[in-house]
């Protein structure tokens, strides 16, 4: 299945239906007066995001979305039926924007989360409705009122914990492979990973998710490559893995090309927590390695972590830190919440305040 990260949409709400202009004439009955009905509201667009769904592929196929309109009334007082509405299926994750594709509309991080993206048209009020003790037999009615139309941008950003940014050919997709069930793309040559891709890492009996994004290059911000257009997956992770190959000649000047892409990016990437770690060392003797660790020390600042996920050396480390970083994060941003009232506890409180209240009572 393909990947699909920005699709552009057309919604239209449903038009209002239109009253109706209708009078009672029966046999017997002299004065029937007017008997028209309403008519019915729009139906709405929704969007929604539901679990399953990692990819906005579907909306390449179809771009149009439109509401029913509303019925018309009739006569013998008879309401016209509502419009149906119309729900976007999207992935957690979605941002919603105006068509300048600026204006945020709305941001679903949440399973089941929705939002109204445009209301139907309330229904016209039938000649019934201006009866009046002066004018018994109006003979007119209202017209429905439109729906709402727009374009809209829908940007997926991945639900990740922790992302993995580095050059290409760093060792990002080989790390991604080895500590989940992911199966992405391998192979010995620049940017075979096209696209991101999500893996659920398991450390201690601890899950967390991993977000893969393809490799960046001096220049990204500018369109280099394939750009920095994906870094947007990585916006909402906790934690950052930057990955330096031990095969770069400097790993120095390889870690701070992928910083300054970062720094150029903006959206606070830079702020985030970064866990540094030299890969691939299994193809270094140990002077070399000890020489590059050294020279990637220096360049970021702290002493990284030296793996390999051929054979393993140093994973488990790696895995336990970024579980760290992301128990500490979340316990951060939990609110604390206050404690749930049992129903008999909420009764006792509303009678002990009664009781209160009839004492200060003179």
């Amino acid at each position: 299945m393909k990947f699909l990260d920005e699709a552009k949409v057309y919604i239209k709400s449903g038009d209002g239906g239109a009253g109706s202009v209708s009078f009672r004439r029966e046999k017997f009955i002299e004065f029937g007066g007017p008997d028209g009905g309403d008519g019915g509201r729009g139906g709405d667009v929704w969007v929604e995001t539901v679990n399953g769904l990692n990819t906005l592929i579907d909306f390449r196929y179809q771009q149009h979305f439109k509401a029913t309109i509303g019925t018309h009334g009739m006569g013998r007082n008879r309401t016209g039926a509502n419009g149906s509405d119309v729900t976007l299926k999207v992935p957690v994750g979605t941002q919603i924007f105006e068509e300048d594709r600026e204006t945020l509309i709305c941001d679903l991080t949440v399973e089941g989360q929705r939002y109204c993206l445009a209301r139907g048209g309330n229904g016209g009020f039938g000649n019934a409705h201006f009866k009046t003790s002066t004018n018994q037999a109006p003979d007119w009615a209202n017209p429905g009122l439109p729906g709402e139309e727009k374009t809209i941008w829908l940007r997926l950003k991945l639900i990740a914990d922790a992302g993995l940014v580095g050059l290409p050919n760093a060792g990002k997709s080989t790390f991604l492979a080895s500590v989940t069930r992911a199966r992405p793309k391998i192979a010995n040559y620049p940017f075979t990973t096209l696209h991101p891709n999500l893996g659920v890492a398991t450390i201690d009996e601890r899950e967390f998710i991993l977000a893969d994004i393809p490799g960046l290059i001096e220049g990204a911000h500018e369109g280099v490559g394939i750009g920095d257009r994906f870094l947007g997956h990585v916006e909402r992770t906790r934690v950052l893995l930057h990955l330096v190959s031990a095969q770069e000649e400097k790993v120095g000047k390889a870690y701070k090309t992928v910083k300054h892409e970062l720094e150029a990016y903006g959206n606070d990437l830079t702020d985030k927590p970064e866990i540094v770690a030299l890969s691939q060392i299994d193809v270094l003797d140990e002077a070399e390695l000890k020489k590059k660790t050294k020279e990637l020390a220096k360049a970021c600042g702290k002493t990284p972590f030296q793996i390999s996920a051929v054979t393993g050396k140093g994973m488990t480390e790696v895995l336990r830190a970024l579980r760290d970083v992301i128990v500490e994060e979340n316990a951060e941003e939990k609110p604390a919440k206050a404690p749930k009232l049992r129903h008999r506890d909420m009764l006792a409180a509303d009678g002990a305040k009664g009781e209160d209240e009839a004492d200060d009572q003179p």
